[in-house]
């Protein structure tokens, strides 16, 4: 099964090592076939950033994204760039604090927010957002397995930060859980 993912937000969000982190999961700690394709502005901060990713059981052989099953933003201005791209009946993922998911929408997209940076302040670093997001991905798509994810994180931070990176993981994954449990699928 071939399942399209796009990653969207701004620069220094994360966005990039969080596209890399599940296509790793997939690929390397699970045993599925990935690509990745990343897009940024040219500023180092706070330009547009995307990364597409490509999920399958089988060789792929068009790497690219038109229609995302999963659309992750953490930024409104890729809410507004990528939702008319995200398929019918598909799952859109969103930061909370900064996202709000207004009409528009696809039919029967299924919606879920996280708070990921203030999950991640809590922490004691806005950075490790993205890592919150990876870990509310696993949880709600199950695209990936919790223990690929944690791998893949662990394999992909700077040294140094991997216990930090677990608990912004760890918060994200709990968030998920808890989440689901709670409403269950919820359609937009």
């Amino acid at each position: 099964m071939r399942t399209e993912i796009r990653v969207g937000g701004l620069g220094g969000q994360g966005v990039i090592l969080c596209g890399m982190i599940i296509g790793k999961a997939a690929s390397i700690f699970d045993g599925k076939h990935a690509t990745l394709i990343q897009a940024f502005g040219p500023e180092a901060r706070g330009s547009a950033a995307s990364a597409q990713v490509t999920l399958s059981d089988e060789p792929i052989g068009y790497p690219y994204v038109r229609r995302p099953d999963v659309l992750v933003v953490m930024s409104p201005d890729a809410y507004t760039t990528f939702v008319p791209t995200l398929k019918e009946g598909g799952l859109l993922l969103y930061e909370s604090e900064l996202v709000v998911p207004g009409n528009g929408l696809p039919a029967g997209v299924r919606t879920y927010g996280v708070p990921a940076t203030r999950l991640a302040e809590e922490l004691g670093r806005r950075l490790v957002m993205n890592i919150v997001m990876v870990g509310f991905f696993t949880a709600t798509t199950k695209l990936v397995s919790y223990e690929a994810a944690r791998k893949a994180v662990l394999d992909s931070v700077p040294r140094g930060t991997e216990e930090l990176n677990l608990k912004a993981f760890e918060a994200g994954f709990a968030y998920g859980q808890k989440l689901l449990g709670e409403e269950g699928n919820r359609v937009a």
